[in-house]
């Protein structure tokens, strides 16, 4: 029988694909658009993250949720400091969120009030994917705009905290095998898990309608 961990990762797979596959993350990598279409979406990782973190210290007692808070993934300070370098010092009285970004961040504060075991979805879809997919980005993002490797505007991506990311994902995911939930809960995870990625590929596509490649 397949761990929780291979569960949840095969069963939002077709998800995971679609958001990746988006029309405006295909165009942002391809380095078709410009660096406001890069910084946009940096503004609306910030609100996502702003649910995620301001919530995690009140889960952190949680049986189900408390042994993913782990503060060498917090993601805040770094969006900061790349929002500053995209942005300017004011980058917080022009923040604003798409309605898809909203949706997201609403749901993501939900669970993390009512439902910790959702919670856990949502942290999992971003996190691990940061720590994947998330270096394909840097990388293309540093190549097309000349941000310095590694440094501002795309410090996001780069886990300084986290030494060796293939062992780090390794022991999450003995995390996610070992979460105290029935096999309904789980289920009801990996529905949460799906949802998550439907909610991102939303901010995409409004993204994409923000920033139409012109025929």
């Amino acid at each position: 029988m397949d761990s929780f961990a291979t569960l949840i990762r095969t069963a939002s797979h077709e998800q995971h694909m679609e958001a990746e596959t988006s029309t405006f993350m295909s165009d942002l990598l391809g380095g078709r658009l410009g660096v406001e279409a890069y910084a946009r979406y940096t503004e609306q990782l910030w609100f996502v993250y702003e649910a995620l973190e301001s919530e995690a210290r009140s889960l952190a007692p949680d049986p189900v949720a408390g042994p993913f808070i782990q503060p060498e993934l917090f993601r805040l300070p770094s969006l900061e400091r790349d929002l500053a370098h995209l942005r300017g010092p004011g980058w917080r009285s022009s923040l604003t969120a798409l309605p898809a970004t909203r949706a997201y961040a609403a749901r993501v504060t939900e669970c993390a009030r009512t439902w910790p075991s959702g919670y856990v979805a949502h942290h999992y879809t971003r996190y691990l994917g940061d720590l994947s997919g998330g270096q394909i980005i840097r990388g293309k993002a540093e190549q097309t705009w000349g941000f310095a490797r590694k440094g501002d505007g795309v410090r996001f991506y780069v886990f300084e905290d986290i030494t060796n990311p293939a062992a780090f994902k390794r022991s999450y995911r003995q995390l996610l095998d070992a979460v105290p939930a029935d096999d309904l809960e789980k289920q009801r995870m990996v529905g949460e898990c799906k949802h998550a990625f439907t909610l991102n590929t939303a901010i995409f596509r409004a993204l994409g309608e923000e920033f139409p490649l012109s025929a």
